[in-house]
């Protein structure tokens, strides 16, 4: 089920080189760091966390065939977004097509927090195309409905695009809370899957919490992680990087603090992080998601807009969209803000976050 879009991989020019022996991350000078090596800690006894912390590993039987994981993946879909869906697909049942239902659909959109522009663009085009295809009943309102939002989510569906660099280097950027590092051990393991090499940088070098998830992450899965305490992010990355191109690495994961796009002193060494990254490898970082908690609703799409304009994001993550009654988000960021979303998620469990399918989501939201 789960899927990246992957190139053929070239041989590694550089073999890759002996175990880097440990020594201390230097403040990165601007604008001509010197390559040194990096510090990879691994600690012998990993601290104990709540799994939560880091993401469930299924215990039951995975599904096998490519039905049976569409299947479970849909089931899994429809249930996570059953909050968001109640108000939108119960307007349909027994509904007459009058001015009432259009009021009570506005309605419920806004209440899904669509926002404002995506809620009045879907009305308008409904109302067209009740007229000129003289729809009568409202199961062909619902229908037309549907295909009206594919049409717009679908610019936000791309896939996530592996092999095309060696390394592929990501840096992951959001606000507290997001589920950041969970995702990034999420969509670490996944690429594993996909027979990538993975590397991470644990970029946040202030929430001791957040190094030790990576770190555990790292050693349960033979995934090799840069860490140091207290040291300079943009050091860790730019380190990270390095190594990622001596061991001939596929992937390299950079993780970021968290921080609230108000906190300019924090966005601005966002930037820098971003510019080291660019030193260590010339057009570096291929990828700059931005992680995304789905119940912030109309918060969620003034995340995007600050970070786009800081970093220029090429691809969104949307984490803990199960429970939520604001699912609608995703229309008013392809409304007023059209960054790629890469993946959703429904769950805690490995196999809940996966690629975004406008068709898929739209079909669990409406039924």
């Amino acid at each position: 089920m789960f899927s990246f879009f992957k190139r053929k991989k070239a041989a590694p020019d550089t073999p890759a080189p002996n175990e880097l022996a440990p020594a201390p991350a230097t403040q990165i000078p601007e604008p001509a760091p010197a390559p040194a090596p990096a510090p990879i800690l691994t600690p012998a006894a990993p601290p104990v966390l709540a799994e939560a912390d880091l993401f469930i590993e299924e215990t039951a039987e995975r599904p096998t065939t490519e039905a049976e994981k569409k299947k479970s993946w849909m089931t899994r879909l429809k249930a996570g977004l059953s909050k968001t869906s109640s108000n939108l697909s119960l307007l349909f049942v027994g509904a007459r097509i009058d001015e009432d239902l259009y009021e009570e659909l506005e309605s419920a959109l806004l209440m899904s927090d669509a926002g404002m522009d995506a809620t009045q663009f879907l009305l308008d085009a409904l109302r067209r195309k009740v007229k000129e295809d003289k729809l009568l009943d409202a199961a062909a309102v619902k229908a037309a409905l549907k295909v009206l939002m594919i049409e717009m989510l679908a610019p936000l569906q791309k896939p996530l695009e592996l092999g095309r660099h060696e390394p592929l280097v990501m840096m992951i950027a959001g606000v507290n809370g997001a589920g950041k590092t969970t995702t990034i051990g999420k969509l670490a393991k996944h690429m594993q899957r996909s027979d990538q090499s993975v590397l991470l940088a644990a970029g946040d070098t202030f929430r001791a919490a957040a190094r030790e998830q990576l770190m555990v992450w790292g050693q349960r899965n033979n995934v090799t992680v840069i860490s140091q305490a207290s040291g300079d992010p943009a050091a860790v990355a730019f380190d990270a990087v390095q190594s990622g191109k001596a061991r001939g690495v596929d992937v390299v994961m950079v993780d970021t603090a968290g921080r609230l796009p108000t906190q300019l002193h924090l966005m601005e060494e966002l930037k820098k992080i971003k510019r080291v990254i660019g030193k260590g490898m010339d057009g570096a970082p291929h990828e700059t998601l931005l992680v995304i908690d789905g119940n912030t609703g109309q918060n969620a799409l003034a995340q995007v807009k600050a970070f786009d304009d800081a970093l220029q994001l090429t691809g969104l993550v949307i984490t803990k969209l199960d429970g939520t009654a604001k699912g609608g988000v995703l229309a008013a960021i392809a409304r007023t803000r059209p960054v790629p979303v890469y993946f959703i998620g429904v769950g805690e469990k490995l196999d809940d976050l996966q690629p975004f399918d406008a068709e898929e989501f739209v079909e669990a939201l409406l039924g």
